[in-house]
């Protein structure tokens, strides 16, 4: 980390692209100097190095003995942040994945915005052979910023990246989540300390600081700036409103941010490949040209057709370029294939098809599912001009009922003139009337530069956006509904970025158990905003509840420590939208004192998002019949023993459900307050093997699916804190059988590694023979195979290769039975859907069982009799569900006569819908799939 002591020499700019990795940088000294680019040292092939200012954000993992050590030589020592052994990044890196698929890693910026997958886990290249080293999305972004640290150091030894002021930008639209992930990647690389800001931001910067000598006559006439960012991977919209103090000199607002789309030049280049296969295929006889293209084989065709995409719509672009796909193995000259696209052809599907002339009121089309290659879940309508139509619309207050007078474009894609001048076009036509462009010189490296302008605003060396807190925003005192007093902890007008230090009061903060934070903001203020520190009455004015933060702080020296210590606060409104609330830990006249002074409890509040209206932060209301109900809860369980009779222990679900309704009914709130008030009383589960029944079925279906609210992570340690200790009453069967069940239905909420010791537990209850079962611990809970089979199902986290070996299991168990003449079991089949599920519920798209093992599956299937056993039918149609990732989809071949067998049995539409396109599953698939409905109001994606 960077000292206090070192003042740093250079401001820096990085550019974390999804297509290229750009670097700028300025005198810290002399901000007369003007912003330069870094040349950055990269392969151009083998044993060939030279500068380029662009490094292209891929990664090639060549196999063993493909290159020799002296082609990678590099002017610096070698090395790289994931292990892997001789990865070549940057241009060389583009040219070897072009000839050879599968090896290459690319996109990394997209992945990290996924969350239906482990971006920590090692994924790509995505359905890469198991033969190809692998890295996380967070590695391989840690990768390029390392990669770049080294080039720096090499030029500037004696001013090291690490202790320069860096500016690191990310897309407007990320969410907190991808924030984190891209800072964790930054500390990878050895850039702990640095700032963040958006990539729209950062490039409207970059105009500002080469046009601030021009600037007022430049937006004499604009009154609403919307910057429209399209890079590789992601399309940004943000909006700048311009006004004009009493000296004539622009006041620049930023006031809007849109959605996040994984919708870029990615899935330009991804519709070109679908033509140019779809072309090939028919071009060529044989089994393999009739054949899709693998995943890997299909990534290296887009690559090819990112090339002909740049020719064909650059200046004096020729009439055609030929897209060549070389053969795999030993015929790579002799089975290459090569298709022709015109200009006119890519004009029309990348223009017409991206940036079509539509109508204001023509909003971006919902689909039940988004499309999904590679993994990549992308914007499921391509049309950037409906997605911008939709994002004025949704911003109708923020423009006050005018269309933005001017624009700036940014990205690689607006190299192409066609592009740009479409979107202007369209534009004008909303407005009914010529708006003005406002000239980008460089959309590759203006965010690059536009991160150092942005520095240099910071220091009030260059015109900066006023990017301050809109309202006033208040911690609400005591119990949030109750007390109506709040403190001031922002006022309104505070500067992005900066701290604010509330001194002159101080908090009783609690460790080590959970808590909730609520805020409150001022929906209209007129006149001097309240100040730091002030507290006001909420039922005074207009304002309104945010949704609470609910999270469990921990002392760093004991995680085990729950007392209250005293914490000043502080607070910042960052640039990237997050409202961010510091714990200090003040110093006390005790023993604990030197431990807790200077600890910091950060809790972050994400403040955009849509339009808020009055009560959607509330906090959702639960029954106010709640406390009669944790009383009968302590009735049963509670500390003090009382006398109760076993009738009263095993109705007690019905008289919870006599106060609250029917249990279908209770919602997520609910739920957890009644699994909160279980826990407490844990302990009196073993007073009798009744009430442990009761509670451990009664605590699993109250914090199902695991996950949810914010505070389940929390519960979910609580809970298996009790793992290991296992049951009290492990002789009574319906107990062993109630204590599986509570796991699996708490499934989704545990981690990799907990699901793999509950897979040891069903790999021992499955297969240990008499003499293991006689010896083993009282602590492993009997299960049976009943119980096994819908635990094993659940357990969506564990490697695919397990998931196949319990597929295995249960393959077995239909063969056995039909070999006996019995009717395939029910459980089994429905087993056999959760394990082999294309699409899971609750882990990672990467573990899936791979195609080749469920199409053996699906073959066993398909010898069953699916008039006479529905279960099977349903069974297949989970293991062939389509999600578009050919890395998981089965053979289009196969998939047909899927499809065929389902329409021959009248299988329900939405069955054969699944089978055949992207869909979501309804309600009723879902309860099935999971084997009990969701609380009301949760909802699973996917």
């Amino acid at each position: 980390m960077r000292s206090a002591k070192v003042q740093p020499a250079w401001l820096v700019g990085i550019d974390l692209g999804t297509t290229n990795t750009v670097v700028a940088y300025a005198n810290a000294a002399d901000a007369q100097a003007g912003i330069q680019l870094l040349p950055i040292e990269q392969l151009l092939a083998p044993g060939e190095v030279g500068a380029r200012p662009l490094l292209p954000s891929l990664r090639y993992h060549p196999a063993a003995g493909e290159l020799a050590a002296g082609d990678l030589q590099l002017p610096w020592p070698q090395g790289d942040v994931t292990s892997t052994e001789h990865p070549v990044l940057g241009a060389m890196a583009r040219q070897l994945g072009a000839q050879v698929p599968g090896r290459l890693v690319t996109s990394a910026k997209s992945w990290l915005s996924h969350a239906n997958v482990d971006r920590q886990a090692p994924i790509l290249p995505w359905g890469a052979d198991a033969d190809v080293a692998k890295v996380s999305p967070v590695a391989a972004s840690a990768s390029y910023l390392a990669y770049v640290r080294a080039a720096w150091n090499h030029r500037f030894p004696h001013a090291p990246l690490e202790n320069q002021e860096l500016v690191l930008t990310i897309p407007a639209s990320f969410d907190e989540g991808a924030r984190a992930l891209t800072l964790e990647a930054a500390r990878l690389a050895g850039l702990p300390t640095l700032r963040l800001v958006e990539e729209p931001q950062a490039a409207f910067y970059d105009f500002l600081q080469r046009r601030r000598a021009t600037l007022r006559a430049d937006l004499a006439n604009t009154r609403g700036i919307l910057v429209c960012d399209v890079g590789g991977g992601t399309t940004d919209f943000s909006l700048i409103d311009v006004a004009f103090n009493i000296d004539g000199e622009p006041q620049l607002t930023r006031s809007s941010v849109g959605n996040h789309l994984i919708l870029g030049g990615d899935n330009m280049d991804l519709a070109l490949a679908h033509l140019v296969e779809t072309r090939m295929a028919a071009g060529v006889e044989g089994v393999e040209g009739g054949m899709k293209l693998s995943a890997a084989r299909l990534s290296q065709l887009m690559e090819r057709c990112r090339a002909a995409k740049e020719l064909l719509l650059s200046h004096d672009a020729p009439e055609s370029a030929t897209v060549t796909l070389l053969g795999a193995g030993s015929r790579l000259i002799g089975g290459s294939r090569s298709v022709d696209i015109t200009r006119e052809e890519v004009a029309a599907m990348v223009v017409d098809g991206f940036f079509p002339m539509v109508e204001f009121n023509e909003i971006a089309k919902k689909g039940r599912a988004g499309i999904v290659e590679f993994g990549l879940p992308y914007a499921q309508d391509a049309a950037i001009t409906r997605h911008l139509a939709s994002f004025l619309q949704q911003h109708q207050g923020a423009l006050r009922g005018a269309l933005p007078d001017t624009l700036l474009l940014n990205g690689g894609v607006f190299r192409a003139d066609a592009l740009a001048r479409r979107l202007a076009e369209t534009l004008a036509h909303w407005r009914g009337q010529p708006l003005t462009i406002l000239h980008n010189d460089n959309p590759d490296v203006a965010v690059a530069r536009g991160a150092v302008a942005y520095a240099l605003a910071r220091r009030g060396q260059a015109p900066r956006i006023a990017g301050g807190s809109p309202r006033s925003y208040f911690l609400v005192l005591g119990e949030a509904g109750k007390d109506k007093r709040a403190v001031c902890i922002l006022p309104r007008g505070s500067a992005s970025g900066e701290e604010i230090r509330l001194t002159e009061r101080l908090f009783a903060l609690r460790l080590g158990r959970p808590v909730r934070f609520h805020l409150a903001t001022s929906l209209f203020e007129a006149g001097t905003p309240p100040q730091l520190g002030e507290i006001v009455d909420l039922s005074a004015g207009e304002y309104l509840r945010l949704p609470p933060l609910a999270s469990v702080l921990h002392d760093k020296h004991d995680a085990s420590d729950k007392r209250d210590i005293t914490v000043q606060l502080a607070t910042v409104m960052t640039e990237v939208g997050t409202l961010e609330v510091h714990c200090v830990a003040e110093a006390e006249a005790d023993a604990d004192a030197d431990a807790d002074a200077g600890q910091r409890w950060l809790l972050e509040f994400q403040l955009r998002g849509g339009e808020e209206e009055p009560g959607d932060g509330e906090a959702q209301a639960v029954s106010p019949r709640i406390k009669e109900a944790v009383e009968k809860i302590e009735r049963i369980f509670g500390g003090k023993a009382q006398k109760v009779d076993t009738k009263e222990v095993r109705q007690l679900r019905q008289h919870l459900e006599r106060g609250l309704g029917g249990r279908e009914s209770w919602d997520t709130p609910l739920l957890r307050q009644l699994f909160d008030a279980l826990l407490l009383r844990a302990r009196g589960r073993r007073r009798s093997a009744e009430h442990e029944r009761v509670w451990l079925n009664l605590a699993g279906y109250c914090l199902r699916p695991g996950y949810g609210d914010a505070l389940d992570p929390w519960r979910i340690e609580q809970l298996w804190a009790l793992f290991d200790t296992g049951v009290q009453h492990h002789k009574d069967n319906q107990v062993c059988a109630e204590w599986w069940t509570l796991w699996r239905r708490v499934a989704g909420g545990l981690s990799t590694q907990q699901q793999l010791r509950l897979l040891d537990d069903f790999a021992f209850n499955l297969q240990a023979d008499a003499a293991q079962r006689g010896s083993r611990p009282v602590t492993l809970v009997d299960g049976s195979d009943d119980d096994m089979l819908r635990l094993g199902a659940s357990l969506e986290r564990i490697p695919g290769a397990y998931k196949a070996e319990v597929g295995a299991w249960l393959i077995k168990r239909l063969e056995k039975a039909d070999k006996k003449g019995e009717a395939a079991d029910t459980n089994t089949l429905w087993a056999l859907a959760r394990v082999g599920a294309r699409q899971p519920f609750h882990g990672s798209a990467h573990e899936v069982v791979d195609s080749a093992t469920v199409a053996g599956w699906l073959h066993v299937l398909l010898a069953l009799d699916w008039k006479k056993i529905e279960p099977a039918a349903f069974a297949a149609t989970h293991l062939a569900r389509m999600t578009g990732d050919r890395s998981r989809d089965i053979a289009d071949e196969l998939r047909a006569t899927i499809l065929a067998r389902l329409k021959a049995v009248g299988a329900p539409p939405l069955w054969q819908a699944t089978v055949g396109e992207v869909t979501q599953l309804d309600e009723a698939a879902t309860k099935r799939m999971l084997g009990e409905a969701l609380p009301p109001g949760l909802k699973l994606i996917g």
